[in-house]
């Protein structure tokens, strides 16, 4: 059995806890929050039998294993590095941290304390993320990689109402590329690895964040083509283009439905058996290396998490998006 203590209170946390009370190896044991109110709440609907206002206090805790992070983004890296002091092992909500120093010093507090570290992007540990991994070789040669997430966020109607939530905050570290951007450069940077040199674009909103934008890609011999929106949803498919057929995935964010589409005209439906939540697959894979004492995750690696800060960086410095904890 692995403990959890929690971070959030949020939407994302009732998600996550959702999908890995699924896990028979799973227990909640801990919630934290800045109120004692709000952790009680949180804990007494989810069957917590500890409360905390304190996060080195909870994850001193013997009876907590590990601390699933849901916060802000701008508070990750400092929360994950408190617990992981205290050699409690942390599975952190994407994006991991602001920018790469702070990723970089969390590494390196986990491999001081000798505990797992692991980015919680569901989408490349899903069942259909590892058929695509299993049939890529069927579409031949890679020429394109097209990863499409834009979806309206219902917090734009209070933006636009003049309230101004943490989704467009960029003192939390947030706005499309962040939050969104990532389900499309994750994906990229686990099946095809670094990219040689970026471009990117996007739609600034007034608060200072991006509300959309676009990044392009080059590799040897293909390119990748990144959309993300908080503003607009676009019902689009994700591509991987091949010489020898495409790849449709319907929903980057969450890989069901995919299906191949030959040269020839004739079609392949691939099928794998998807019977949990989508941020199951999340807890089960932390669950299993905390088990087997393992230090990383083969898609979600700590390679594949700098990887992808160094884009998204590179990709705010072009388009002049800069976050307080930048600074530091």
């Amino acid at each position: 059995m692995v403990r959890f203590g929690i971070i959030g209170t949020n939407t994302i946390t009732e998600k996550f806890l959702e999908a890995a009370k699924q896990h028979p190896e799973f227990t909640l044991q801990a919630v934290y929050s800045r109120t004692e109110e709000k952790a009680a709440t949180f804990a007494s609907k989810h069957g917590a039998p500890e409360t905390y206002t304190d996060i080195e206090e909870m994850a001193a805790n013997p009876h907590v294993d590990a601390v699933y992070i849901a916060s802000p983004n701008a508070f990750h890296a400092e929360q994950a590095k408190t617990i992981m002091r205290k050699r409690t092992h942390v599975l952190c909500e994407k994006p991991m941290a602001s920018n790469q120093q702070e990723i970089a010093s969390m590494i390196e507090v986990a491999k001081e304390e000798n505990v797992l570290l692991m980015e919680a992007v569901k989408s490349t540990l899903m069942p259909g993320f590892l058929s695509i991994q299993d049939n890529l070789h069927k579409i031949g040669e890679v020429r394109r990689f097209v990863g499409n997430f834009s979806k309206y966020s219902s917090r734009y109607d209070a933006y636009k109402r003049g309230e101004v939530l943490n989704a467009f905050k960029p003192e939390l570290s947030n706005g499309s590329l962040m939050d969104l951007g990532i389900y499309g450069i994750y994906p990229m940077v686990t099946l095809f690895g670094a990219p040689n040199h970026i471009q990117t674009d996007a739609v600034f909103l007034d608060s200072g964040v991006d509300g959309q934008g676009s990044v392009i890609a080059a590799y040897d011999g293909m390119e990748a083509v990144i959309m993300h929106s908080k503003i607009v949803n676009s019902h689009a498919p994700s591509e991987i283009q091949g010489e020898e057929g495409t790849m449709l995935i319907p929903d980057i964010s969450e890989p069901k439905g995919i299906k191949i589409i030959y040269r020839d005209g004739s079609v392949e439906e691939l099928s794998f058996e998807d019977q949990y939540s989508p941020m199951y697959y999340e807890a089960a894979e932390f669950i299993s290396l905390v088990k087997k004492e393992k230090d990383r995750s083969k898609n979600n690696s700590l390679e594949h998490t700098l990887i992808t800060a160094k884009v998204m960086e590179e990709a705010r410095r072009q388009i002049g998006l800069v976050y307080p904890n930048d600074r530091y």
